[in-house]
């Protein structure tokens, strides 16, 4: 706690200043506070009184005078704001910035109260659920100008303070924001800010339940209620899961990309059950079926399985439960009698001859049995006791196989389950793998599958009811009793079983499916991030039997050189080699890259043959094998033709097999993710989730390496964080019409690319300061005045002049064209003051960037003054200072994939035949699944190491993971176990990880 300023060992309030406050709000979207606080608005379609806020009604009436002064206002300093928003994450101590930082927070806040306001207006149902927003939105912009003329703004923890003390009056709360950031590092060093787990719930959803989505998150995610608040709130501003785990990581509390992107699916899963909840709601409603029970037990509903429970017998076309029809013949007030006073209960009385239903004692018996189960079924704390009760007690899942099977149905299919046709696991022990087996081999009618919950449970929970819950309030007869014992029989068996074993199932399916997407984009991460081969010639073979196998012949800056095809496998084996020798000769390649796909085998044993008699000597030629997955489907796309006009897409395959070895990540974003095939029951999960996940994944990669925003291709900027196919091809038309860009402030200038998706994307592009000077020397100062120079704006470009576009929001602002040495890094825009002043403290100058004297200046200073120090000196956080030490420490042309696996380049074959048990053998992963990891071991099928086999010991210590599995691409030593030659399989252990 040394590091602590001095205040904040005074007074815990005090901790944040008025530059951190600044830090979070001011560089998120134009006008974030005023984002957050209408996205966090109650819906009002559904008013309940209390949720309304009490002090919100006297604001309206300011709105004219703040309308007025918006119109004056936006005139004066619209053109200024929109390009100097970004400027920096900590506010320099300085009057005159603090002065003009604090105007153009005004014009932002007044800029955005307009236009909700004039959105507002467009559709009169909109009008009333906004109104009170809109006011705020202005009301808000009001007071942020009064206090425009001042230089200082209230520190953060004032403001804190007073709002804390009418939490009870206000809707909307200030620290919704970034002072949290100072709070968890500085004051909670550990990750716990007490006054933000205090109001955590203020988050407000569109659609309100009667559960808190922060508390429900944090339990399902296992998280604390403070991160998911900061993730809340950062996804409904737009954020992507890049720009948060690179930028914003203090805000949730340093976790990775997977578990944010499992969060955010949790998040997205409980909105869209509050979502079906309140529609399901007004559709019961509209039917007039509504009554206060069945409204909570909607707004109680945390699953979809639950909602479904509850809402089955009301929807349209149902004919009814049977306590429905028992309660249409009037038993309703029988049952509820037996319960608050069974003294007083006389059954007869309720017998009609002429009715149905009605006309026996044991049909009343009956009604009011059904009745009772009913209410037992939906009440919520017995719903809660037996759940809690099932978490104790031992319940399998069973499968086996089924009796009838269709006639559809193949032998080799029954075969694969053989596994599965007398297969009994307890539900807390099975593998996801295990549930997705089961689950396809039921779609195909192979295997019924049933829940067994043991009778225990069911004599504990019909115990604890008597005795607890539905225990009579007073006297009850013999006959009475047993009405109440078999209505808790018949609710167990015929209500509460069924729905315990579909939310078992459902939990299990959700879980193996959520891990089999996990899985996939850990295998594709892993597969992009491959470590790219550059300045090599390389020629790519796409085998192939009877049509040949095709050639292509790349540079090493990927252009095609020549293709051609030869016939191996048609006995023109020989003459074909002295094609090749030339082609290898001609254009001085030494390296091969054959895919993996028919022809495969024979067409490797060919090349190792020829390299193995030194048949292109003089060259030293090697081959690898690469997967050729999604090639031929992305060789036939309109994305190809564009790129490869003209080329039979035969010969396109071979090109896009050579790229994958010379830039993998350039060329397998060109594939729709799922064609890679490194999943596992990739056909039996949800496709939506699987795209969202794949898609997130590919734009982490790119984002995380980075692109060269002058060469880079169109199908590489389009999965940038922040940018999409329009703003891409928006891009790259702005940089075939003016010119390569000089710095990354020109990106503003691009049609469609506003300040939030600058945000986004900003600390992702390079641009390339030697490509600058290169061909760009007319536009820009020498060399020698750019470097060493201070950048006189936090951007690096100096606003000269004004020009009114055609829309009146809209302002093109001219920029000098400057180069800003810091563009090149992976340091974001909005940090660029600070990483200036970083600089000034060690005695570093732009041109040193990368270079290993500007290593050991850091290295010496970090020593000397410690990096929580320097982080209290430039007033940011931790996280921040550290992406700055790493933007200037990396050199030029840093690619943190070169610490990843190259692709494993041969000389020779070895057949299955060869093998022995107990050889070892080095080999890259291909495929990782839940059950085993599949490694090539060089002998035409690939082996599978058992996932009991590899264990942590085993594991690199460099590569933390969250999981014990292993990414395809990654080289590893593995023992022979078993070698079972006619059916092809080969059972690896795992030795080590090279």
């Amino acid at each position: 706690m040394s590091s602590l300023p001095r205040r904040a060992k005074v007074k815990v309030q005090s901790v944040v200043s008025k530059d951190e406050f600044s830090s979070f709000s001011e560089l998120s979207s134009a006008s974030e506070d005023d984002k957050e606080d209408s996205a966090w608005e109650p819906q009002k379609k559904v008013p309940r009184s209390r949720k309304l806020p009490v002090s919100k009604e006297s604001k309206p009436k300011r709105v004219p005078r703040v309308k007025k002064n918006t119109l004056q206002m936006s005139d004066g300093l619209a053109g200024v704001a929109v390009k100097e928003e970004l400027n920096s994450s900590v506010a320099i101590a300085d009057a005159d910035l603090e002065d003009r930082k604090n105007k153009l927070d005004t014009m932002q806040t007044l800029k955005t109260a307009k236009t909700k306001r004039k959105n507002s207006a467009r559709s009169p149902s909109a009008r009333r659920t906004k109104k009170l927003k809109v006011d705020e939105e202005t009301s808000k912009a009001s007071s942020l100008e009064s206090r425009s003329n001042s230089t200082e703004t209230p520190s953060t923890s004032a403001m804190w303070e007073g709002e804390c003390k009418k939490e009870e009056n206000e809707d909307d709360f200030p620290c919704s924001q970034s002072p949290l950031k100072k709070v968890k590092t500085e004051m909670c060093p550990q990750g716990q800010p007490v006054r933000f787990l205090a109001n955590a719930d203020n988050i407000k959803e569109e659609v309100e339940m009667n559960w808190d989505i922060v508390q429900v998150l944090s339990e399902r995610a296992s998280i604390e209620l403070w991160v998911c608040a900061n993730i809340i709130r950062l996804f409904n501003d737009d954020n992507t899961i890049p720009f948060i785990i690179r930028y914003r990581k203090e805000l949730i509390n340093n976790l990775d990309a997977d578990s944010l992107r499992e969060v955010r699916q949790t998040l997205e899963e409980l909105r869209a059950v509050a979502k079906k909840a309140h529609s399901t709601i007004q559709k019961i409603k509209k039917e007039g079926k509504m009554s206060e029970c069945l409204l909570k037990a909607l707004l109680n509903c945390k699953t979809f399985e639950e909602l479904e429970h509850v809402s089955a017998p009301y929807k349209t076309g149902s004919k009814g439960t049977k306590a429905q029809r028992a309660k249409q013949l009037g038993l309703e007030g029988a049952a509820r009698t037996l319960l608050e006073n069974p003294g007083e209960l006389n059954l007869l009385s309720y017998i009609r001859p002429n009715v149905k239903g009605l006309s026996t004692l044991q049909d009343i018996e009956t009604g009011v049995q059904h009745i009772l189960a009913d209410m037992v079924a939906k009440d919520k704390d017995t719903l809660d006791f037996i759940r809690k009760l099932c978490q104790n007690r031992y319940i399998c899942i069973q499968s086996s196989l089924a009796k009838v099977s269709s006639k559809k149905v193949n032998e080799k299919d029954v075969d694969k389950f053989q596994l599965y046709q007398n297969f009994s696991c307890n539900i807390r022990n099975i593998q996801h793998h295990q549930i997705l087996a089961i689950n396809r081999g039921e779609n195909l009618k192979i295997l019924t599958v049933k829940v067994n919950i043991s009778d225990g449970v069911k004599n504990e929970f019909c115990r604890w009811c008597i005795q607890n819950r539905w225990r009579p309030r007073g006297f009850a007869r013999p006959e009475l009793m047993k009405i109440l014992y078999d209505s808790l029989d018949d609710s167990f068996k015929r209500l509460i079983y069924p729905l315990l074993c579909r939310e078992f199932r459902a939990k299990l399916t959700s879980d193996a499916e959520k891990e089999s997407v996990m899985m996939f984009g850990r295998n594709l991460r892993q597969l992009l991030l491959t470590s790219p081969v550059p300045g090599r010639t390389l020629m790519g073979v796409d085998p192939g039997y009877k049509h040949g196998c095709k050639l292509a012949i790349i540079s090493p800056t990927s252009q095609i050189l020549h293709t051609d095809v030869v016939y191996l496998h048609c006995g023109q084996g020989f003459r074909e080699a002295e094609k090749i020798k030339r082609l290898l000769l001609n254009f001085n390649c030494s390296t091969v890259v054959i895919g993996n796909g028919t022809a495969c085998r024979e067409t490797e044993a060919y090349f190792a043959d020829l390299i193995m008699k030194n048949y292109f000597a003089p060259l030293d030629v090697v081959y690898c094998i690469v997967s050729e997955a999604g090639a031929s489907i992305y060789s036939v796309s309109p994305e190809a033709n564009k790129e490869m006009p003209g080329l039979d897409p035969n010969l396109r395959s071979a090109v896009s097999i050579a790229r994958r070895v010379q830039d993998p990540l350039a060329e397998l974003v060109k594939i729709e993710p799922k064609h890679i095939g490194v999943g596992m029951y990739q056909h039996d999960v949800s496709q939506t989730l699987l795209k969202a996940t794949l898609d997130s994944v590919v734009e982490e990669c790119v984002s995380f390496v980075g692109v060269d925003i002058n060469i880079c291709s169109e199908v590489l900027l389009r999965h940038i964080a922040g940018l999409n196919a329009n703003r891409a091809k928006s891009i790259i038309e702005w940089r075939e019409k003016n010119g390569p860009f000089i710095n990354r402030e020109q990106l503003k200038k691009v049609k469609g690319l506003g300040p939030k998706s600058f945000q986004q994307c900003a600390g992702f592009i390079r641009v390339n300061q030697d490509y600058i000077r290169t061909f760009c020397s007319q536009q820009t100062e020498s060399a020698g005045e750019i470097q060493g120079v201070a950048v006189t704006s936090s951007a690096g470009v100096e606003v000269t002049t004004e020009k009114q576009g055609k829309k009146r929001s809209r302002t093109a602002v001219s920029v000098v064209l400057k180069p800003n040495p810091l563009d090149q890094t992976c340091i974001h825009p909005e940090s660029y003051d600070i990483a200036m002043r970083f600089l000034s403290f060690i005695g570093g100058t732009l041109c040193e960037i990368g270079k290993p004297e500007m290593q050991q200046k850091i290295n010496s200073f970090l020593e000397k003054e410690g990096i929580e120090k320097i982080a209290e000196r430039l007033q940011t956080t931790v996280h921040t200072l550290q992406v700055i030490i790493d933007g200037l420490s990396q050199p030029e042309s840093f690619d943190f994939r070169t610490d990843f696996d190259k692709p494993d380049f041969k000389r020779s074959i070895v057949c299955l035949e060869d093998l022995q048990v107990g050889t070892v053998l080095t080999g890259k992963v291909e495929n990782a699944t839940l059950f085993g990891i599949f490694v090539d071991i060089g002998v035409g099928r690939s082996g599978l190491i058992p996932i009991r086999n590899v264990t942590e010991a085993k594991l690199s210590k460099t590569k933390k993971r969250r999981s014990l599995g292993l990414g395809p691409g990654e080289r590893v030593e593995v023992r022979v176990l078993n070698i079972d030659i006619p059916r092809s399989r080969i059972t690896l252990d795992l030795i080590r990880v090279l």
